[in-house]
């Protein structure tokens, strides 16, 4: 239902985009988000988006990743610059879908992709 893609390997500074679409009998998305994942850690909420575009970011990327939505194509994208190290993780698109047919909003999540960044 959800398909990311636009991880990679950088060096710090660099910058990376990462991309989720979303697909299936889509009537409605509320929410859509990225969340990271450190090693042994719990995933964590990096950004999310509403559909009216207001937007919110956990304090370690704010004024160096900006979220955005393309609400005709069911897609949000995660623009990531200066990246640091620290930001190595595995990140993941969520988001609230209802279906066409449906009567309330589900949670989904899309596969993992690794960012790495490296001194």
């Amino acid at each position: 239902q959800l398909q990311a893609s636009g991880g990679g390997s950088v060096q710090a500074g660099e910058a990376l985009r990462l991309s989720c679409a979303a697909s299936g009998s889509i009537f409605s998305i509320n929410i859509m988000a990225w969340y990271r994942q450190f090693p042994g850690k719990q995933r964590e909420l990096v950004a999310d988006i509403r559909s009216s575009g207001t937007t919110n970011y956990v304090a370690s990327v704010k004024g160096r990743f900006t979220i955005s939505r393309d609400n005709a194509k069911n897609t949000v994208h995660l623009q990531m610059n200066s990246l640091k190290p620290e930001d190595t993780a595995v990140y993941y698109c969520n988001a609230w879908i209802m279906k066409i047919g449906g009567t309330a909003y589900d949670n989904y999540w899309g596969q993992g992709t690794q960012v790495t960044v490296s001194s």
